[in-house]
Order: structure tokens, then C-alpha cells, then sequence
């Protein structure tokens, strides 16, 4: 019996085992598998609403995504073929992702060797508002070589046309007799040092500049600096320099003892003597690797020179020769439809005498970026280049095919209105809460017009994305407190000593200053 009945038990406990689901258990595996059905509807329903998963991402009302591109493009101009001059422009934009297209794409970038604006007057007078074009309308008023030489500024040299200023330059002369010309021609070629009764007054196409006889030497050797200059905007004015590096070049041969006939001595051309040459700059530069101007302030601290000086005196003097002409461009600027569709890269090149007196002799469109001759500058231009794209806009990091935004949150994640406003006191005070009318309450929120509210979204930007790039202009600012900005304002407009600034030039200044006072990165 036993047995019997724990085979029974066997049996009973086999059949348990082997017996089909229960009910219950069907149904819950039944819910499951709905719910999961459900979800996976939602899911491509969701999908196929928003293919982005941004629900939050509108259109852009002023600039849609151009369809169709897969890389963001670039066009370049040149005459006579001279493509070969932007071999490295050409490098670094397509380590940034352009492709080279046509005028007839839809493209972002106009990198222009030669003046663009007669050759393609109609295509510039109707840009898209994302597109970029390398040259302002307006800037040869600063790289005419004629222009900067007479514009009779601080920290150039007096300069005389001739024949039509015979009367001054003989005056000039009189008053400083031992003072030496160089006699020069509007594009500095036929250069040569003179006497005052050497000269031909009668010369036409011609002017004569007065000739620093005593320069700075190293090693016996004369030199110049050249500083890359970038401006970014006009009405407002903002001025950057690349501040990673400079172009140091030397004469071939020694300056002294000094022979007017050669030229080799004073006057640097295309066929320089590098600084890697130059036996009291070797060692720093080619075995301890340092950058040229680095290599040139070790040099001349060494030898108890005050550095600082010579760059605030380059800075400023670049900085009031480029305002001095900011009323010609912007009203060269007035026949197109927007501001903001323009940058500009000159290099300014200055000379130091034995006082530590910076000269600033030539302004360059265009500079020289070919590493044809001097290979060793590649990378220096490489870096000018890629400082320059990140500071305007040109070198983007955001995954895309084309600079135009395509979305307002897009724009508002690079700069959002709460990036833009200063002055929060003032801003909270009675009168800016009640009106607009005052200065003061111009920079509040409630206060910015659209025109405005974009250059000092610009502005933002460039600070942001300034990388080795120096902002000289607007000027450098201390932190101050809020009631003392009407002083400082007025006594930073009294330094500048060129005339009365634009009333954009004025609100852009107090904007520094609000943003300085709020973080010191910004002085």
C-alpha cells in the first residue's frame, strides 16, 4: 500500500508539472504584450512627429537650414589665377569641414584675395544674412598705403603727397633739419632714402614720409613686427589682434654702417632674413621653441626692455587709425543691406627706435598667408587662420551643413538674452522700469531694439569663441562700480582724442563696461 501510493503521489505530482497554464497567468502575459504593442506605437508615433527627438526646436524666422548640402562651402576670388597665394586658406577651411564651391552655390564663405566689390557688385548687394564675405565695403580707406602715411595720426610718421604738399613738407624740413625722407610711391615700390635737397618736388603719384634713422637693432640687424588685425564689426567698431604670435622679419643685410643706396639695409621685402637666422634669437626660438614674439620679448627683457609698452603702443595706435576711419566704411556700408555680413584681416606692420617708440609704416589687405618662400611660417598662418574662423563665426562646432541657424534654441544655446544684460541695478531702478528714454536704461532687457540686441549678441560670440585673439578695441576696462560708470566713460571717450564716437560706438563701450564689472575676463 505503501508503495502504491507514493507511486500515486508520483503520478499526481508529474501530471502538476506538465498541466497547461492557468487563466491568470495567460492574461497577465496577454497585458504585456499589449502594453509593449502600445509603447512601440507611441514610440514611431513620436518618431515620425519629431525625427530629431526636439520638440522644443522652431524654425529660426529670420534663416532656415539650406537643404541639400552636406558640407558647409566656400568660394574663393583672385585675379590673374593666384589661387596659389591661399594654398593654406584652403588647408584650414577643409580641416573645418568646407568644401570649395562657386558663386552659384549655396555657399557660406567668400574668401576674397582682390577686392570683390565691382566684380560682383550684385551678388554681395543680396547676401543671405548667415553668409560671410572677407572684406568690409569701404576698408581700402585703411590699406591705401597713401592714406595711412598722411592720415597724420599718433605713431606715424609725417607723411607729405607731392607736388601739392611742396609748402609743408619744406616747412617740415626747416623745422627739423636733420630729419631724412623716405621717398615712396603710392603701392611702396621705388623706395629710397633722401635728404630734403634731394627730392624732386615736382615728382608726381609720389609722396615722401620721414625716414626713423634709428631704429631698434638686434644683432645689427633691422626689423619689423607685423600684428594681425581682425575687424568684426563697424557701427559698433570692434578690433581684435592675433595675440599668439606675430610676423618678425629682419633686413638682409646689417643696418650699419648705413648706405642710403642700399636697400638691403633698410627696407624689408619679400626675400627677408627670418628670425630662425639670427644668431641672438636662435636659441630661443629654434631649440627652446618658443613663438616669434615670445622669442622677441625674451630677447629684449633680457636686455631691460619694457615689452608691455611696445604692444599697448601698437594696440592703441591700430586702434585709433581704424576709428579715424570707421565713418568712411560705415558710409561706404550704407548701400547694402546688412552690417553683418563682413570681417577683416589686416596686418598692420610697425617699426621700434632706439627710444622704444613704436612706428606704425603699413597697413596690408589681404596679407601674405603663403608659405611658399618661408615654409617655417605654415604654422603660424595655419594658427592666424583658424583663430581668425573661430572669432567670426566661419569655423562652427556645431554639426551642420550650413552657417544659417536653424532654430531659435539653436541660436539661444550659443547666446540667450540672459547672456546679454548689465547693469542690474540701474536696470531695476524707477526710471528704466517706467521708460527707455534715459541712457542709462538703453541696455535693459525691456530697452534692446532688434538692431541692438543682434551686435551685442555678435559681440558675446566673438568673446566666447575668441580663442588666442586679443580685444583691442573696445578698449581694455578695470571693474568699476555702478555709479561711476558716467566718469569713466567720459574720460575713456576724452583718451581716445579722435572726436565724438557713434551712439552705438557709446552704448557698446558702456555694455564692456557692464559685462567687465559683472566678470573680470570680459575688462
Amino acid at each position: 500500500m505503501a508503495k502504491s501510493k507514493c507511486k500515486s503521489e508520483s503520478a499526481s505530482s508529474k501530471n502538476q508539472k506538465t498541466s497547461p497554464p492557468s487563466t491568470s497567468k495567460l492574461n497577465l502575459v496577454s497585458l504585456l504584450v499589449a502594453l509593449l504593442a502600445m509603447f512601440a506605437a507611441i514610440s514611431l508615433f513620436g518618431l515620425k512627429q519629431c525625427p530629431y527627438g526636439l520638440q522644443d526646436e522652431k524654425p529660426s524666422s529670420t534663416n532656415k537650414q539650406s537643404s541639400g548640402k552636406t558640407q558647409k562651402i566656400f568660394w574663393y576670388f583672385t585675379n590673374n589665377n593666384q589661387s596659389y597665394y591661399l594654398k593654406e586658406v584652403f588647408t584650414v577651411l577643409k580641416r573645418l569641414g568646407y568644401e570649395n564651391g562657386t558663386i552659384t552655390s549655396d555657399w557660406d564663405l567668400l574668401w576674397a584675395f582682390n577686392w570683390p566689390f565691382e566684380a560682383f557688385k550684385e551678388e554681395l548687394m543680396n547676401l543671405k544674412p548667415y553668409q560671410k564675405v572677407n572684406h568690409f565695403p569701404g576698408t581700402g580707406v585703411i590699406n591705401t598705403k597713401v592714406l595711412l602715411a598722411t592720415s597724420g595720426l599718433e605713431y606715424i610718421p609725417p607723411a607729405f603727397r607731392l607736388p601739392e604738399d611742396k609748402a609743408k613738407l619744406l616747412e617740415y624740413s626747416k623745422k627739423n633739419p636733420q630729419s631724412s625722407f623716405v621717398l615712396k610711391d603710392n603701392y611702396h615700390r621705388k623706395i629710397k632714402v633722401a635728404k630734403i635737397d634731394e627730392i624732386d618736388f615736382n615728382q608726381s603719384q609720389n609722396f615722401v614720409q620721414e625716414f626713423i634713422d634709428k631704429p631698434l637693432l638686434i644683432d645689427g640687424y633691422k626689423f619689423d613686427i607685423g600684428l594681425y588685425t581682425i575687424i568684426t564689426s563697424v557701427d559698433p567698431l570692434r578690433i581684435y589682434v592675433y595675440n599668439g604670435d606675430i610676423m618678425l622679419r629682419f633686413c638682409p643685410e646689417k643696418y650699419l654702417p648705413f648706405d642710403s643706396e642700399n636697400l638691403d639695409k633698410y627696407v624689408i621685402g619679400d626675400d627677408y632674413f627670418p628670425v630662425w637666422k639670427v644668431p641672438g634669437l636662435d636659441y630661443y626660438y629654434n631649440t627652446l621653441g618658443f613663438s616669434k614674439k615670445e622669442t622677441l620679448n625674451a630677447y629684449l627683457q633680457r636686455h631691460e626692455i619694457d615689452t608691455s609698452s611696445i604692444w599697448r603702443q601698437a594696440e592703441d595706435a591700430i586702434a585709433k587709425y581704424v576709428l579715424a576711419k570707421e565713418a568712411d566704411i560705415i558710409q561706404a556700408l550704407k548701400r547694402y543691406p546688412s552690417k553683418r555680413n563682413f570681417f577683416e584681416m589686416v596686418r598692420f606692420d610697425f617699426i621700434i627706435d632706439e627710444q622704444i617708440k613704436v612706428h606704425m609704416l603699413e597697413s596690408n589687405m589681404s596679407p601674405n598667408l603663403s608659405a611658399e618662400k618661408h615654409a617655417a611660417n605654415k604654422l603660424l598662418y595655419h594658427q592666424v587662420l583658424y583663430n581668425l574662423f573661430g572669432l567670426v563665426g566661419v569655423a562652427d562646432s556645431l554639426n551642420r551643413a550650413s552657417l544659417a541657424p536653424r532654430s531659435n534654441s539653436e541660436t539661444e544655446m550659443i547666446v540667450a538674452e540672459k547672456n546679454l544684460v548689465t547693469f542690474p541695478n540701474i536696470c531695476n531702478s524707477p526710471k528704466c522700469k517706467s521708460s527707455c528714454a534715459f541712457i542709462d536704461c538703453q541696455l535693459c532687457k525691456n530697452c534692446l531694439t532688434d538692431e541692438i540686441r543682434e551686435f551685442l549678441q555678435e559681440a558675446a560670440r566673438e568673446h566666447n569663441h575668441r580663442g588666442d585673439c586679443k580685444r583691442i578695441y573696445p578698449p581694455p576696462m578695470v571693474q568699476i562700480s555702478s555709479d561711476m560708470i558716467h566718469q569713466t566713460q567720459k574720460e575713456a571717450l576724452q583718451e581716445t582724442n579722435i572726436g565724438k564716437l557713434s551712439p552705438h560706438n557709446q552704448l557698446q563701450y558702456r555694455w564692456f563696461q557692464g559685462k567687465c564689472n559683472m566678470d573680470k575676463s570680459w575688462c
